[in-house]
């Protein structure tokens, strides 16, 4: 890959994170947020001025297009971005800054006294002496997803400018994926036709993944009894206290910070809660699709059970699939996958298989029978101040897609 290729992964990576695309998790509408449909209107139009045909953009914000094929007999591949960066308590507008590490502490802000210790992220000592794209600590970086964004808008330059070998490729750029994969379910497979796809949605150098949780979302609206204290006895129903004991009853050590690898969890992420009435939102995560299932039930039982302890409170329960795990939609022909690991070894990258404790907008496209697999972008600490990401690691996951085109174009 020629330095000039390299600039321009560099340009358009912080070109597009300085366009605010958080997320709302509040919102009842794709896209959940305009900054969204601003990122992919700025695709687009770079799109057209590489020549690429088919390009779409729906109401949903859902961009997509593609780039035909100069060789016959090669597969249709796709490629999924997302569009959204993760709504955290931070600020929505990324200020990126390329610092060259020495290593150490880095300060990110002076002015705030923001540092990332290397004590609390010992992964920095592993980029030493490269050049490395850092926050100003006050947002998220937005590298998840826009340094994959980046990395297929410079392929598609490289493809279009080189005339290198290849098959039809289409590109998807789908909002909300931090939200519950919204842009993703509502693609039209009928219209992205393609023989396989893949996302660039993990973190670091060399990690492949193509087993995620399988995921569910809990709501859970609890109405009490309102009564004056000096008339409350046998009368109040605290619906602050009727979530305490319904929390209580699922296993402490089964939660987020005492669990790893391939160990689910339970996590309430949201309570809002008066006098009268509380308001609960719990997430489900398993990789067994058994146990998952088993736990779902379990969230039944235990909201059965606070019924019965407190019959006059109103206890309502909505549990909804959010996304399953690439690794039951997988068949016979794992071609998409060994592309990968014979990629990584053809650009000198040891490849990280992970099953990943998360999802990404493979889990909805594989369940709908388009097998997704991921692979890196280079990058760390996604969803917090601390992301960043070492240039020379996302060179590789560029080297890794160009590799993967030129393989899939000899075929198997």
């Amino acid at each position: 890959m020629t330095m000039p290729y390299v600039k321009e992964l560099q340009a358009r990576f912080l070109r597009y994170v300085a366009v605010s695309s958080e997320s709302d998790a509040k919102a009842t509408v794709v896209p959940s947020s305009e900054g969204q449909r601003d990122l992919a209107k700025l695709l687009q139009e770079e799109l057209r001025e590489m020549g690429l045909v088919e390009i779409e953009l729906n109401d949903h914000a859902i961009l997509t297009a593609r780039l035909p094929g100069n060789v016959d007999n090669a597969p249709t591949i796709g490629f999924v971005c997302h569009l959204d960066t993760v709504p955290v308590n931070l600020s929505p507008n990324v200020k990126a800054q390329v610092l060259h590490y020495e290593g150490g502490d880095v300060c990110l802000n002076a002015a705030e006294d923001i540092w990332i210790r290397l004590s609390e992220h010992p992964e920095l000592a592993d980029y030493a002496d490269q050049d490395i794209v850092f926050t100003d600590g006050t947002s998220v970086l937005g590298a998840d997803n826009k340094a994959a964004i980046a990395n297929v808008m410079t392929m598609l330059s490289i493809m279009t400018h080189e005339n290198r070998p290849h098959g039809d490729i289409r590109v998807a750029f789908v909002p909300d994926e931090e939200i519950g994969l919204c842009g993703s379910k509502l693609m039209d497979l009928d219209k992205f036709k393609v023989d396989f796809a893949y996302t660039i949605d993990c973190c670091a150098l060399g990690e492949v993944v193509y087993e995620t949780f399988n995921a569910g979302s809990v709501f859970i609206d609890i109405k009490g009894v309102t009564a004056h204290p000096m008339s409350a006895k046998g009368v109040l129903v605290n619906p602050l206290l009727v979530a305490t004991d319904l929390i209580n009853r699922f296993d402490r050590q089964q939660t987020p910070e005492c669990t790893e690898g391939k160990e689910g969890y339970w996590w309430f992420t949201d309570c809002e809660a008066n006098a009268s009435a509380c308001h609960l939102k719990m997430n489900i995560r398993d990789f067994d699709r058994k146990n998952y299932e088993a736990r779902k039930a379990y969230v039944l039982e235990a909201v059965g059970a606070i019924r019965a302890q407190y019959p006059r409170a109103k206890i309502d329960v909505q549990l909804f699939d959010v996304y399953n795990n690439i690794i039951d939609s997988l068949g016979d022909d794992r071609w998409p996958i060994d592309l990968i690991y014979q990629a990584a070894d053809l650009i000198n990258v040891k490849p990280n298989t992970i099953a990943m404790r998360g999802g990404t907008d493979g889990s909805a496209l594989s369940v709908k029978g388009l097998l997704t697999p991921n692979y890196f972008t280079g990058a760390h600490n996604f969803h917090s101040y601390a992301e960043f990401l070492p240039l020379p690691s996302l060179h590789k996951s560029l080297e890794m897609t160009l590799t993967i085109l030129d393989l899939a174009t000899k075929g198997k």
